[in-house]
């Protein structure tokens, strides 16, 4: 197993010592079969006690919930909110017309309008991140284009998924349920749990033993990741 660059291979939580082992995959496409990927390159490597981590990308993509940039055209409305957002080297998040759009389509109208103004009130007072504390998930979730995305998502635009806890009971059966699954939505600015097999202060851990994204933000096509106790 190799550690991506940058990142280690293990870290400490609470006293107790984890190794991040990240999984290596071929890019995946919307017409790939989710559970086909993990039994491909998840299912053997999994060892009983281990954590399955999945991004949330490829369980949306998988979904159908990846939008090329040509087949979305933003209203007037995501043009003007999307100049307001702040963006960052490490994901332009609401930050473009289109990812607006689909924020809008995503949300609803009314909830995004509602988050733009309490963000842009609050921001006047210094506090950061209401936005997305009132967009919620769904919007948190989309991710657009970046020069580190590989093609052919260096184009798309990527929902979040639908029913992630779900997504994580069914995968948790399919490798045999002897290991725990979380679907997570991490990057280099922090991380979240959208749905997993563990409790509250499982998924609090596992956000802490992520913390540093040992996934990579780009181009290391490791979608899929194992946490091992060690």
């Amino acid at each position: 197993m190799q550690a991506n660059e940058g990142k280690a291979l293990e870290t400490s939580v609470d006293g107790k010592s984890y190794a991040r082992i990240p999984l290596r995959t071929r890019v995946v496409m919307p017409d790939d079969d989710l559970d086909a990927i993990i039994t491909e390159y998840a299912k053997d490597a999994v060892q009983p006690g281990d954590l399955l981590f999945v991004t949330e990308k490829i369980v949306a993509i998988t979904q159908g919930r990846s939008y090329r940039l040509d087949e979305i055209k933003p209203r007037k409305l995501a043009l003007f909110l999307s100049k307001y957002v702040t963006r960052t080297p490490y994901g332009i998040g609401l930050g473009m017309p289109e990812t607006m759009e689909m924020a809008l389509r995503e949300c609803g109208t009314p909830r995004i309008l509602f988050a733009a103004a309490v963000s842009a009130v609050t921001k006047a007072f210094g506090r950061k991140g209401d936005f997305y504390r009132i967009a919620g998930d769904k919007a948190r979730a989309i991710d657009g284009p970046t020069k580190h995305t590989i093609p052919p998502y260096n184009e798309a635009v990527v929902l979040g998924p639908k029913d992630p806890e779900g997504v994580a009971a069914h995968l948790k059966t399919l490798i045999g349920g002897q290991a725990e699954v979380a679907v997570v939505d991490i990057n280099d600015l922090g991380g979240n749990i959208l749905g997993s097999t563990l409790d509250k202060a499982g998924e609090l851990r596992l956000v802490k033993i992520l913390g540093d994204n040992p996934l990579g933000q780009g181009l290391e096509s490791t979608p899929l990741g194992i946490v091992r106790a060690v």
